[in-house]
């Protein structure tokens, strides 16, 4: 096929129904780059002889250099068939798991995803993620299954054990497909099981329980991968070759005789051809025949392979070669390297271009099909209910499903990411060749100039005449007098083309789903936290793109440039109809990541991307010379606009932290850094891990597994001590670990206990962050005084659900009641963290949403959100090394505060003078005196007498309302706002609570997936071992010599982990690291031997290796905390025999 000009393009781009969206999604090194070459290849683009070898979509340096593709790159291309033009836009994605962000952006503008597998690998971790991904997103998949030259040239298969290896990766992919499937299912018949709970009372008694799940009723056939659907490509794509068995059906049915569609349905499957009675039979595993594939298809490719790569046989490949009516080139047969000679054949006989390409249009579906579920679920966003949007909302849907581009259609385009381009390569700055005509109206130009400058010349010489008269031909004008007329502004023009030559400029990676977007149009940015529904409260009739708009996430922009997206090329269109895959200039300030556009205020923001990676790898960064600051800061915002998965933050420190998903990811953000956004040396820090810290019930066991309850103790004096001095003065801490604090100024004290949640909990609280932080929300407006926000019935059922949940894991005597009693979450009102309030005469409900009840209670209410501040401190930085609390429950056993209501009371009655210069009197000896709480006491009683005052049935609320009295300012002393001491001792208490526990330390985990050979399983066990890694699993995959290694590591101990492992094992085990869970580390990081069992094992110094102190110890040291560690031990002056003898 020829190379395809831009006006076909944009042509094409005109009829949606041939318009394909595809993305090509595997695990990483299982041949997509290599496919796309191929792809685009067929298109002229690139030379057949380097397809494979350019790897035309990796544009980066480090890309080409790593041999993985980082970034997800789209090309247009041109195809027909069936007399029909199709227009494809292939996004190539990458396959290594720290890029995997790319791969959900890359999924959501698609319809369509080619799903890639390596025959001899098979389904590896990254497959089963990208299945699901495009399982998450509603596109539907097709089967490209690659590679199949290594079952020939590596494992040497017979073309019959190569059939059986082929159907089991099938089925392989096909049981990840029928999971997920399968998951849907089972959640939808549950959630059809709670409705019809009220009519299960009128079914009969002998129906006891129904066991089907309700797969039987349901057809799933559509999803599976299937050679006879025609959704399976089978080929090599390094050779160039690739068949669907449609064309073997064909290619037999004109020799043989046989109908197409019959061959279609026995090509695969157990089927084989009985020579004498001259038919199709069924059996041919049980009577010992070759099945049709292998006796059809595959022995021809294995004799090809052997003619050609093998044996090298002339007269054999020139027979083949005229059979097929091929045309092959003297310098590909005389070519030295047979793979060359091979490709030639090949690329002739069964392109793979031809055959994924005619299997996209056919089976694949265009923008006009996108399914309803799908558009509602883009729509719907936080957990919102398609039902429970606004009509006029709702409306919108209607236009998704005609994506009709007339100029009544509302425009609606979705950005799926930010990518940077050089300057260098936007089409307005490219250099291109000039026309006929172009080239005369610059030579004209020249000789006015030439003209106008003789004249100068002579006019300056009749003015001042020189002493000798010099003859000036029109000719004699030297080149230098031409160019010499404003040095300054030849230095200021040529320092703005290397600024803008040097300027990176963002363009955004789009999708049209709705209307026609066009050059200078006027559109809406619409935020990710958008709310449409608000917007139709806030927003006047009738209201236009023109009109001054104030509503939240909102924003209008003028589009100032479009572009065709052909790989590492840019070219200019005018405008872009419904269905195609865009780039749009000019948006780097109205869009950070991903954003809607929309000529309509009511369409909804998209749904979030589903990211499969977490970033969880974080260093610090400066700049080598710190004047270079400001241009690090700037830097790292571009950076941050650039790449979907990195976060950038700037913490309480100042150190300006960089949060990536992995050690790749982390190296290319770094050099991009350098390179392109900041363009300063810059220094970074070890990666910084982070850590969470946690409390244990107290251990039965010591450090060597006796028990502690049967062991006598050591008389440690200095430990004992230690542990009485632990607590400053004026903690009281009980024998159970409950600690009582006083405020400084006497007069409130506050009881508090820790204790550590069940593991089901905790989890329970991380999965359902998002909805712990709506129902903070609302109670937080309803504290506010600012009106009860709506939440619909989704949400409300989905927090019901919660609750019980949390209801059904908190189980024993400890846990009654303790739902009802949630106070707040922590750390930002949304972590892992319960504070629990067990106080009787004051108790504000947690779950507000559910039953929209309010309690005022006078003056515990005014100080509540203090308590709760409190709390979310002590959360956010522990005791231990100042990281995060996870799974620690605090409990508020007691609060007095009848001191502080008996003064607030007294200030909020009239007093006549004399009363007044009373209070002001005890006001003050209270401040002074710190420590007398029993003459406190008795002050108070003696100023709240009866006979003293008015008696007043307000509550201090009301008289603070009225203007009588604030409790803040009754209340304001020495030591400070009462409101700040109580978040003081709050924080305190609960962080003496905590360390009056088991503290441990909890490291983030990564799952490990290594696949190996058996020579060198050792060796990585061995590197497992050294950093502390788990095996889980150990399997061997089926039809190879592979085996499939499970294990945990933590991110600690990850850093290089992939090189060492590479090294020790020559390349021939490879890993991949993905975030996992966060796991306690069994040792106490403040462990000293306290039993005889421990000092006669460890010694008195126990100088072994404590892992959770080594963490303890790096993360104070990088944030300046005291660090007890001996830097000499046993110093004695050095002395020599000459001296001091």
């Amino acid at each position: 096929m020829g190379h395809t000009n831009l006006e076909n393009i944009v042509d094409l781009q005109k009829n949606t129904a041939n318009i394909r969206n595809i993305c090509i999604v595997a695990h990483v090194d299982h041949g997509k780059t290599t496919l796309a070459d191929s792809l685009i290849a067929s298109n002229g683009i690139i030379s057949n002889r380097l397809a494979g070898k350019l790897r035309y979509m990796d544009s980066r340096e480090d890309e080409q250099l790593r041999g993985i593709t980082m970034k997800s790159s789209s090309i247009s291309l041109h195809f027909t068939a069936n007399n029909q033009e199709y227009l494809i836009n292939m996004i190539d994605s990458p396959g290594h798991v720290d890029f995997s962000s790319e791969v959900s952006t890359a999924v959501r503008v698609c319809d369509g995803a080619v799903v890639v597998v390596d025959v001899v690998e098979g389904v590896c971790p990254q497959t089963q993620a990208v299945l699901r991904q495009a399982w998450l997103e509603n596109i539907r998949p097709v089967l490209v299954i690659n590679k199949i030259d290594r079952l020939i040239m590596e494992l040497k298969l017979t073309p019959l054990e190569a059939y059986i290896h082929l159907q089991k990766i099938l089925e392989q992919v096909n049981a990840v497909t029928g999971s997920l499937f399968t998951s849907k299912v089972l959640e939808e018949r549950a959630e059809m099981e709670e409705t019809e709970k009220p009519s299960s009372d009128t079914k009969s008694s002998e129906h006891f329980y129904d066991w089907s799940a309700g797969l039987e009723e349901t057809d799933d056939s559509h999803l599976y991968f299937a050679p006879d659907q025609g959704n399976v490509v089978f080929g090599s794509a390094i050779d160039g070759w690739g068949f669907r068995i449609e064309q073997f059906a064909q290619m037999y049915s004109q020799k043989v005789g046989i109908s197409a569609q019959v061959l279609l349905k026995t090509l695969w499957g157990d089927f084989y051809l009985n020579t004498k009675a001259k038919k199709i039979m069924k059996g041919a595993q049980s009577k010992g025949k070759k099945p049709l594939f292998v006796q059809l298809v595959l022995e021809n490719i294995w004799s090809l392979y052997e003619s050609v790569v093998v044996r090298r046989d002339k007269e054999k490949i020139d027979k083949i070669v005229s059979s097929l009516g091929l045309t092959i080139l003297p310098r590909d047969s005389r070519h030295t390297d047979p793979k060359v000679h091979l490709n030639a054949i090949c690329t002739q006989w069964l392109p793979i271009s031809h055959a994924v390409l005619s299997m996209v249009c056919n089976k694949l579906p265009s923008p006009l099909d996108i399914a309803a579920e799908r558009v509602e679920k883009l729509m719907c966003v936080r957990s919102r209910r398609f039902d429970s949007l606004p009509p006029q909302i709702q409306a919108l849907k209607q236009a998704f499903l005609e994506c009709k581009s007339d100029e009544t259609a509302p425009v609606i385009v979705f950005i799926c990411k930010m990518f940077a381009v050089d300057s260098k390569t936007l089409p307005q700055n490219k250099l291109r060749p000039l026309s006929q005509a172009e080239i005369a109206q610059r030579r004209e130009q020249a000789r006015k100039r030439h003209a106008e400058k003789l004249i100068n010349q002579m006019q300056m010489l009749e003015q001042n005449p020189p002493e000798k008269t010099l003859e000036i031909s029109p000719g004699s004008a030297s080149v230098k007098d031409m160019h010499a007329e404003s040095p300054m502004e030849l230095a200021e023009l040529a320092t703005c083309r290397e600024e803008s030559q040097q300027k990176e400029c963002f363009v955004a990676f789009a999708r049209v789903y709705s209307g026609t977007i066009r050059r200078g149009q006027k559109l809406f940015v619409l935020g990710p936290k958008y709310d449409p529904s608000e917007a139709l409260t806030k927003m006047p009739e009738g209201c236009s793109l023109n009109d001054d708009l104030s509503i939240p996430h909102l924003a209008c922009c003028t589009v100032e440039d479009l572009f065709l997206l052909m790989g590492k090329e840019l070219e200019n269109v005018e405008e872009v109809p419904v269905g195609n895959v865009l780039g749009i200039g000019g948006l780097e300030d109205y869009v950070l990541k991903s954003a809607t556009l929309s000529t309509s205020p009511l369409c909804p923001p998209f749904t979030p991307l589903n990211f499969e990676a977490t970033p969880i790898v974080r260093v610090a960064v400066e700049p080598k010379h710190p004047s270079e600051m400001p241009q690090l800061v700037k830097g790292m915002k571009l950076l941050n606009q650039a790449d979907p998965c990195v976060e950038v933050l700037v913490q309480e420190t100042g150190e300006h932290v960089l949060i990536t998903a992995g050690e790749v990811h982390l190296q290319r953000c770094l050099d991009d850094l350098r390179e392109r956004f900041a363009k300063v040396e810059i220094s970074s820090s070890a990666p910084i891990v982070p850590f969470r810290e946690t409390i244990i019930r107290p251990p039965k066991v010591d450090m060597v597994n006796e028990d502690i309850g049967t062991q006598q103790k050591i008389a440690v004096i200095h430990q004992k001590k230690e542990d009485q001095n632990k607590y400053p003065e004026g903690v009281i801490v009980d024998s159970d670990g409950l600690v009582t604090l006083n405020t400084p100024n006497k007069l409130s004290n506050l009881s508090v206990r820790a204790m550590p949640l069940p593991e089901t909990v905790t989890q329970l609280l991380e999965e359902n962050s998002d909805l712990i932080r709506t129902i903070e929300q609302f109670n937080l407006s309803v504290k506010e005084g600012r009106g009860t926000q709506e939440i619909n019935p989704t949400t409300l059922e989905a927090i019901q659900n919660f609750k019980q949940k949390l209801e059904e894991n908190f189980v024993g005597r400890k846990w009654r009641n303790a739902v009802n009693q949630i106070s707040s979450f922590g750390p930002r009102r949304c972590g892992p963290n319960i504070l629990l309030n067990r106080l009787e005469s004051y108790r504000p409900s947690m779950w507000q949403c559910l039953d929209k009840t309010r309690k005022d209670l006078g003056t515990y209410k005014d100080f509540d959100n203090s308590i709760i501040s409190g709390f979310q401190l002590a959360t956010l930085s522990g005791p231990v090394c100042e990281e995060p609390l996870m799974g620690v429950c605090f409990i508020l056993e007691k609060w007095d505060m009848s001191k502080v209501q008996q003064l607030v009371q007294i200030h909020s009655q009239p007093f006549t003078e004399g009363q007044t210069a009373k209070v002001e009197e005890f006001q003050q000896q209270v401040t002074s005196n710190e420590n007398s709480l029993s003459e406190l006491e008795t002050r108070l009683e003696n100023q709240a007498r009866p006979g003293d005052q008015i008696q007043d049935s307000r509550t201090p609320a009301e008289s603070v309302a009225d203007g009588h009295c604030n409790s803040e300012a009754v209340l304001t002393d020495c030591y400070g706002p009462f409101s700040g001491q109580l978040i003081a001792t709050m924080k305190e208490a609960c962080r003496f609570a905590f360390q009056a526990q088991p503290q441990r330390l909890m490291a983030a985990m990564y799952t490990c997936e290594i696949m190996a050979t058996a020579e060198v399983l050792g060796r990585v066990y061995a590197v497992l071992s050294k950093r502390t890694g788990r095996v889980l699993q150990e399997e061997m995959k089926e039809g190879t010599e592979m085996f499939i290694i499970k294990a945990i590591l933590p991110v600690a101990e990850s850093f290089g982990f992939a090189d060492e492992i590479r090294k020790r094992t020559s390349g021939l085990a490879s890993p991949q690291l993905v975030f996992s869970h966060w796991e306690v580390i069994p040792s106490d990081p403040y462990w000293v031997p306290t039993t005889e069992e421990e000092y006669l094992h460890f010694g008195e110094k126990a100088d072994t290796v404590n892992q959770a102190n080594k963490y303890m110890n790096t993360v104070r040291k990088r944030k300046g905390l005291y660090v007890e560690e001996k830097i000499v031990e046993h110093a004695e002056k050095q002395r020599t025999l000459s001296k001091n003898k």
